[in-house]
């Protein structure tokens, strides 16, 4: 198959020799991952890097003429909140591609609306009140605090920190005020989930859906107070903050039969309520009481190898190479499916 693997970098004018260069230099980027993971199986591959300027794409996308386009695009000209825009063009130009579509993305990335997508279709999640820049904390807010402030529309844990957890009004309108002139967006406030942080890696489509085993963050409780438990950017992506308070991610302590049953059928649920495709991962916590609520979704997940997702493929019997090459079948089966 010719699959032309399409990715945002920061490179203006490289062309498929560069990055082959970056490949053979051993530089880390999930995009040439895939790429060698795609390569190992056969397929003719080519590698197209995004900036500012989509004309270059259209034409490369043309000259190779591709089967299936790979998309590993997470941002556009440095804007993630822009990442719909890549697939919006395939598209629009009639090209067959991995991953979700612009409106699942637009979805997933704005907590609020994904929410009320989840919560219509029966499934448990926190109790919210967004704020627009300018708009004011009320006095008689209707929700349980302690809450979490976050940014309405950012990923990778940007903007979450200790400090977003809130225990009173004065509280919540200083982090409310933070957000908006931090990240020139709206804020939400979500009641804390007191629980275990599990992700739940999918993938397939429709009715053939296989959930992966399921990953967990623990903090060591000697280290960390329960308000701190929350998946923060520091708690996510700084090693030696995670060292020092005893964070790791690891596969998920035994939870009982009734409560992954009730996680399997949610999660399914949940994954094609917000039209999901060939692969994501969701957000949840699981209560001491085996609720589980749903924090939000990841239309386009983090896939590099020796991260979460890969390693959830992996210890489900997928190499990379074949984990990376499942999302590609998935896909093409997808296609070959539509009337």
């Amino acid at each position: 198959m010719k699959v032309a693997v399409v990715f945002d970098t920061p490179h203006a004018g490289w062309d498929d020799a560069d990055f082959r260069r970056e490949m053979a230099a051993h530089v880390e980027e999930a995009e040439y991952e895939v790429a060698g993971a795609l390569l190992a199986r056969g397929h003719e591959v080519v590698l197209i890097g995004v900036q500012a300027d989509l004309e270059p794409l259209i034409h490369r996308l043309r000259e190779f003429g591709p089967d299936m386009v790979f998309n590993c695009a997470e941002s556009f000209n440095g804007d993630p909140g822009l990442d719909f825009l890549l697939p919006g063009l395939l598209e629009a130009q009639g090209y067959r591609y991995t991953g979700s579509p612009p409106l699942a993305l637009l979805t997933t990335r704005n907590k609020a609306m994904s929410k009320k997508v989840l919560a219509y279709h029966g499934i448990s999640v926190p109790g919210f009140r967004t704020y627009r820049p300018g708009e004011q904390v009320e006095r008689d807010l209707d929700l349980a605090f302690p809450l979490i402030v976050k940014p309405l529309a950012e990923d990778a844990s940007i903007g979450i920190s200790n400090a977003s957890v809130v225990s009173d009004l004065a509280a919540l309108a200083e982090r409310v005020t933070f957000v908006h002139e931090r990240f020139q967006q709206p804020a939400i406030a979500e009641e804390f989930v007191d629980g275990r942080e599990l992700y739940v890696s999918i993938l397939g489509n429709g009715e053939r859906l296989e959930l992966l085993p399921l990953v967990e963050m623990v903090w060591d409780k000697s280290k960390t107070r329960p308000e701190e438990r929350i998946a923060s950017r520091l708690a996510k992506w700084d090693t030696d903050y995670r060292a020092r308070k005893g964070i790791r991610n690891v596969f998920a302590r035994p939870i009982s039969r009734p409560a992954r049953e009730r996680l399997a059928a949610i999660c399914s649920t949940a994954y094609r309520a917000l039209w999901l495709r060939d692969y994501a991962r969701l957000d949840v916590r699981l209560t001491p009481d085996g609720d589980v609520r749903v924090i939000e979704a990841n239309a386009n997940p983090f896939i590099s190898d020796g991260h979460d997702m890969a390693n959830a493929a992996e210890k489900a019997g997928m190499r990379y190479e074949a984990f990376v090459n499942r999302i590609v079948d998935e896909a093409a089966r997808r296609y070959e499916q539509q009337p």
